[in-house]
């Protein structure tokens, strides 16, 4: 037979090959046969197998260059990623058909969940080796594994992530601020507008005023007002101002020698009024109030009690009294005549204790000799005689001989002395039955002045 006669032959019997092995169905399988009954002699020939997405390893039982005779035996296995689907080892029979059929299938994974607030993008959709990477919105982080891949056997690696809302929400608080307390008080009313919080995650957010409502009255002094936020994840954020009253002040007001002062406010605050108050027997040498002015000045000059003006040339002993009710006490000294001894020694301690009895609002009346040449006196002034002699009526007092007559606001007789007196037991006295709660407190204030 000529070389172009068998060419022509081969061919023909190619032709006559079923077609190759396609991805996705299966053909009609021929009994496979016992090899027994094979006739390895005869060139019956299948057609040449192919495996998509795979691999073929052959083996004829006439060597290696004859792939598609008779009993030819070839084992298929699939490329990573795919499954074979249908026989895993095929023979060339008899008729000229293989044994079996077989596809490589790609495995797929499930698809995965999505994640509330967050997505995934995938390289290769769900197929294996297709990595899937995680994101989350904004406002939000990944808890957990930030990628997963489709594994061989058809499984994800790790396990899904969450997103956390982690981000803690933004808040910005007023600037702090410094008011000047108003006209007379020592508060001031401050408002601000409430700070806006924002979060990148949430849109309604729990804002809390920590302090002092705005557009109430605030207290001298630093005033912290906090607000604090928490969003929906409880994730918390605050800010902090402060509110600083200042209250303008003068320099502390010091109440006069036998007086007193009642401030309104707290009487150094800018628009406190202060006024004077003078003792019994005292009258103000000057303005009655003081005003704590805006540059922390007061206004007006400082004021003095004086001894009031005490009207001697009265004509009866009860219009002398009468100025001296619930005012001044009185200390009526009576002697014979000036050089009596008691008189003189009494006379001298008098003068040294003249500061004490100011502070004590005694006054000193004198009452001298006989008549006619009998006197009474207020310091230098002159009682006239009636006045003299009806004091002596009224407080029965002798000119026979030295005494001491102590007379209260009321105008009562409190205690007789027939001695003369030292300061110390005179004063004793005074402080112990006659002064009131007040008066000793301000006794004791001004206890220092008599001894400068």
């Amino acid at each position: 037979m000529t070389r172009p006669l068998v060419f022509f032959l081969f061919s023909l019997l190619l032709t006559a090959v079923c077609a190759t092995i396609e991805d996705g169905g299966y053909d009609d399988v021929a009994e496979e046969e016992d090899e027994r009954h094979l006739d390895y002699t005869k060139l019956y020939w299948c057609h040449s197998p192919r495996l998509v997405n795979g691999e073929l390893s052959c083996h004829s039982p006439r060597g290696r260059a004859y792939r598609t005779t008779q009993g030819t035996r070839c084992t298929m296995s699939c490329d990573r990623g795919y499954r074979l689907i249908g026989q895993s080892s095929i023979q060339c029979l008899d008729n000229r058909r293989w044994s079996g059929v077989a596809v490589c299938r790609r495995m797929r994974c499930g698809v995965l969940p999505l994640i509330p607030h967050g997505r995934y993008t995938c390289t290769q959709g769900f197929v294996v080796d297709s990595r899937c990477d995680f994101t989350c919105t904004p406002g939000y982080h990944i808890e957990g594994e930030y990628t997963r891949t489709c594994q061989h056997g058809g499984t994800w690696s790790g396990a899904q992530p969450i997103c956390l809302d982690t981000e803690a929400p933004k808040i910005r608080c007023p600037r702090s601020r410094i008011m000047v307390a108003e006209v007379g008080k020592l508060t001031a009313r401050v408002t601000w507008d409430a700070p806006v919080a924002t979060d990148t995650a949430d849109k309604t957010l729990d804002v809390i005023l920590v302090g002092q409502q705005p557009g109430t009255d605030f207290n001298e002094g630093a005033n912290i007002i906090r607000y604090k936020v928490y969003d929906q994840a409880r994730n918390r954020a605050a800010c902090k101002f402060i509110v600083r009253i200042e209250v303008r002040r003068c320099s502390a007001l010091s109440p006069p020698l036998h007086g007193s002062l009642t401030c309104s406010s707290d009487a150094t605050n800018y628009g406190a009024v202060c006024e004077y108050h003078c003792d019994g027997g005292y009258e103000r040498n000057g303005v009655s109030s003081r005003v704590c002015q805006q540059d922390r000045s007061w206004s007006d000059d400082p004021v003095e009690c004086v001894p009031m003006a005490i009207e001697t040339n009265v004509k009866t002993v009860s219009a002398l009294l009468r100025q001296f009710f619930q005012k001044r006490r009185l200390l009526i000294l009576s002697a014979p005549d000036i050089a009596d001894p008691d008189y003189q020694l009494q006379n001298i301690m008098i003068q040294k204790a003249d500061c004490g009895l100011q502070l004590r609002h005694v006054t000193l009346i004198e009452l001298l000799d006989s008549p006619p040449r009998e006197i009474g006196r207020i310091k230098d002034h002159n009682l006239t005689s009636l006045v003299v002699e009806e004091l002596r009526l009224t407080f029965r007092i002798s000119r026979q001989y030295f005494s001491m007559v102590l007379v209260d606001k009321l105008g009562q007789d409190r205690e007789r002395f027939i001695t003369p007196m030292a300061s110390e037991e005179l004063f004793s006295y005074i402080d112990g039955f006659l002064l009131d709660e007040e008066e000793r407190e301000k006794l004791d204030r001004h206890r220092d002045f008599c001894e400068s």
